[in-house]
């Protein structure tokens, strides 16, 4: 039953890849009304709110947008950061509201970003320790495995407030501020929605991981 579950998480989560670039792509060849770039509508976003003092950077690659909170700089995918799109606009305003999130102390970023040195840690090791405790019938190895590949489930379930936050956040600023029009709120919702999906789908896939693991473990009986 687990196998079929995480088959189908896997599955899940291969689908929401291809969804996120389908629907970007598709969102990335519809103006938007306003007529501005996603760095434009990123600086504006940022100024409205007080944040004056973030840059705003262009980044080579495709989807490849976040808010780098240790040097405080939002960084643009090129096509995100030159094209007046509803893709661009969107996917900039929400990187912007991990910046907003970053300014007010938002629990779940701050819990986020405080965790994020420990999972860099066991991320690594956990599945070393897992793969040599099944492969050697060593459960004390297993049981460490899984409370280190536990924290990483935690980041990951930890990580998907923050990013349906800074959807929400963007969605009301932009519509507010006039960056989209109502009609255009549709194509907006669409591309943040199917960017959130990847990380339900990640969070899912692991969670199936972690529960095959703890079987794993107590059938040492």
């Amino acid at each position: 039953m687990y196998f079929i579950l995480i088959i189908a998480a896997f599955g899940l989560t291969i689908w929401a890849q291809f969804r996120v670039k389908g629907t970007f792509k598709k969102w990335a060849q519809v103006p938007a009304y306003s007529g501005m770039t996603g760095q434009q509508a990123a600086r504006r976003m940022l100024d409205n709110n007080g944040l004056h003092h973030i840059p705003i950077e262009p980044v080579a690659g495709t989807l490849t947008d976040h808010y780098d909170p240790i040097h405080k700089v939002v960084r643009l995918s090129e096509p995100v950061y030159y094209e007046r799109s509803i893709s661009a606009i969107s996917v900039a305003c929400h990187e912007c509201g991990h910046a907003i999130q970053h300014s007010v102390h938002y629990p779940f970023l701050v819990a986020r970003s405080r965790m994020f040195p420990l999972v860099n840690f066991v991320s690594g090791i956990a599945p070393f320790l897992l793969i040599a405790g099944i492969l050697m019938s060593q459960f004390n190895l297993i049981g460490l495995g899984i409370i280190f590949f536990s924290v990483v489930v935690a980041f990951q379930l930890i990580t998907l407030p923050v990013e349906f936050n800074a959807s929400n956040r963007a969605r009301d600023i932009m519509v507010a501020e006039g960056f989209i029009t109502n009609d255009e709120e549709r194509g907006v919702a669409k591309v943040l929605n199917a960017a959130a999906l990847t990380y339900v789908a990640a969070a899912l896939l692991s969670l199936m991981e972690l529960l095959r693991y703890i079987s794993i473990f107590n059938s040492r009986d």
